[in-house]
């Protein structure tokens, strides 16, 4: 899961979106530096990260890169099930549409940028301008979102060329976004997550 699947599936559950979005910058223990809520926030990002990795659909979909790309799937695949999450707002969260959500989003986060890593206030400043959780709909922007990632981690380059087993399996893991993710809704919706 990327951005704003985290997002949702904490919105979901009642957790800390600041905590769900920050994990991903934070090593160790962050019960010492940030508030429970956030803490606890953290924590349940990290176990969707390794439920999501660990899912059949997912493992069945990481099969579909080709070997040059295949080290590089998870993370390719984090961002496309954001992409789908995007694409089908609507059916997902019906109650509040997408922009609304962001709005929502971006101020709880915003709370914590203070004291939050550079490197986190870096992402928001580009994630909440540049409307990156609205983008996401679009395939030219996840292609976008992969070469910039690459750009910026010379040793993740594949991520340009991932783009291709995406496009060559678009329906396919359509289908298993679809398989796996209402699940993961319903158990976020009663904190099994």
């Amino acid at each position: 899961m990327n951005f704003l699947a985290h997002l949702h599936l904490a919105h979901l559950a009642d957790s800390s979106l600041s905590g769900n979005l920050l994990a991903d910058f934070v090593r160790g223990n962050p019960a010492e530096d940030y508030p429970p809520d956030v803490v606890e926030g953290i924590f349940m990002h990290r176990r969707i990260d390794v439920m999501t990795d660990n899912l059949p659909e997912v493992k069945e979909a990481k099969e579909w890169f080709r070997p040059e790309t295949r080290r590089v799937a998870p993370i390719t695949l984090d961002v496309m099930w954001d992409h789908f999450v995007s694409r089908h707002w609507e059916q997902l969260s019906p109650d509040m549409p997408l922009p609304e959500f962001v709005r929502y989003a971006h101020a709880q986060v915003a709370i914590i940028l203070p004291d939050s890593p550079p490197r986190f206030v870096n992402l928001n400043d580009y994630l909440w301008s540049e409307r990156w959780l609205e983008r996401y709909s679009d395939m030219d922007f996840i292609q976008r979102v992969l070469n910039g990632m690459a750009s910026r981690r010379p040793r993740l380059d594949a991520l340009r060329d991932s783009w291709q087993d995406l496009d060559a399996h678009y329906d396919a893991l359509e289908i298993r976004f679809w398989q796996f993710y209402p699940r993961m809704m319903e158990q976020a919706k009663y904190n099994l997550l």
